[in-house]
């Protein structure tokens, strides 16, 4: 599959342009001045560490009857639980119209969580939410922000024929109801520039193959192509005209989340819709049993795997150093595996991997320090002259 890190070294897409006298022109503006990123380590503000619920046949949505009450699984999506949210609620919420509800609950208040339980409500239910954390507490507090619905979502060998069609439309849906956020107060969502860096002009790829925990292995799905036309595509930026020292920069734009602020908003949108946070933990299935409502989402998300003893299951570490914020910079970087994104709760730095093994079946969540410091170096370096 074509996912966050294949999508920033493909030189599939190319540049747009416009047939103009005598010569193209390219759609983008010239390349503006950049502000440098501060990426010095005393600048270090933390080190956190999120584990992807990922499934290799992409997220569950399948009704359960358990201890009494109809609950509706909605977990497993990989890298893209923020990218998919709003579309993969569709495919959910309806499973409990269908069965005359008319008030659910939800467990679990991370990013699928919140995004089906306001699906919920604009469909005209009544929810409630029950979950042992809230933001900033949860895992997908620690992602990346990024909108990539293609990360590891799914393995080629373990999907079901309808999938890639089920994947578009979580894909179309959640872009769409992503475009209402923007400009809103906060800046919970906005577009960047962002430059892919390379030491020589790339060559193509193709698909790593990724060890699976039961043996064998598979590579995932690639569905970027049935969505290519909601991102604009690559514009090589000449020499001269970018800071960087490297021979070869691509730049594109990219939408990106405030995550902090975004899941304040939708917070505050449940409770103004009438939802209500209910603390609670649940240690097996049998405590559904214990919540009022008759009919249940489940979206507790890598949590799931404990909860519902769910091995397909597989954790799929990343770890973020995040930097001090930088108002002033406004475009992300990605070069020799390591990504760069400007967030306004600090710069976020991450360690791609080289292939997409990286992280895939580790369920370590303890930070690594030396491995953000070195991130950290990437990063600076591409600010620094470079000496003969």
């Amino acid at each position: 599959m074509m996912n966050r890190r294949h999508a920033l070294k493909a030189t599939a897409g190319g540049a747009l342009w416009l047939a103009g006298p005598g010569r193209a022109q390219s759609l983008f503006a010239p390349a503006p001045a950049l502000a440098p990123i501060n990426a010095r380590a005393d600048r270090l503000m933390r080190i956190t560490v999120c584990l992807r619920p990922f499934r290799a046949a992409g997220p569950r949505i399948a009704v359960e009857r358990i201890a009494g009450k109809q609950v509706i699984h909605h977990y497993g999506h990989g890298g893209s639980g923020w990218s998919l949210g709003w579309g993969s609620a569709m495919e959910a919420v309806p499973l409990a119209l269908q069965a005359g509800a008319r008030e659910v609950a939800v467990v679990g208040a991370g990013a699928i969580g919140l995004t089906t339980a306001l699906t919920a409500q604009r469909l005209g239910l009544k929810v409630v939410i029950y979950a042992q954390e809230r933001f900033p507490d949860v895992r997908s507090a620690r992602a990346t922000g990024t909108w990539t619905p293609h990360s590891r979502i799914a393995m080629a060998g373990a999907v079901d024929p309808g999938f890639a069609a089920r994947w578009e439309r979580m894909a179309r849906r959640s872009h769409a109801i992503y475009q209402s956020f923007l400009g809103r107060a906060g800046n919970p969502v906005e577009f960047y520039d962002r430059y892919t860096l390379f030491d020589a002009p790339p060559g193509p790829r193709g698909e790593d193959m990724v060890p699976l925990p039961g043996g064998g292995s598979d590579h995932f799905v690639n569905y970027e192509d049935q969505v290519r036309d909601l991102s604009p595509g690559q514009d090589t930026i000449a020499a001269g005209q970018h800071p960087f020292a490297v021979p070869v920069v691509r730049r594109t734009t990219s939408m990106l989340f405030n995550i902090a602020d975004l899941a304040h908003q939708l917070e505050a949108d449940f409770l103004m819709a009438g939802g209500r946070f209910v603390p609670m933990t649940l240690a097996s299935p049998a405590d559904f049993g214990r919540i009022r409502e008759k009919v249940i989402f489940n979206c507790t998300g890598y949590g799931a795997r404990t909860l519902m003893r769910d091995e397909s299951i597989i954790p799929v570490r990343g770890q973020i150093a995040w930097l001090l914020p930088q108002p002033e910079v406004r475009y992300g970087v990605y070069y020799n595996n390591i990504s760069m994104l400007p967030r306004r709760d600090g710069m976020v730095v991450q360690d791609l991997g080289a292939t997409e093994a990286f992280g895939f079946n580790d369920a370590n969540e303890a930070p690594d320090p030396a491995a953000a410091r070195a991130s950290l170096a990437v990063i600076a370096g591409l600010f620094q002259p470079r000496t003969a």
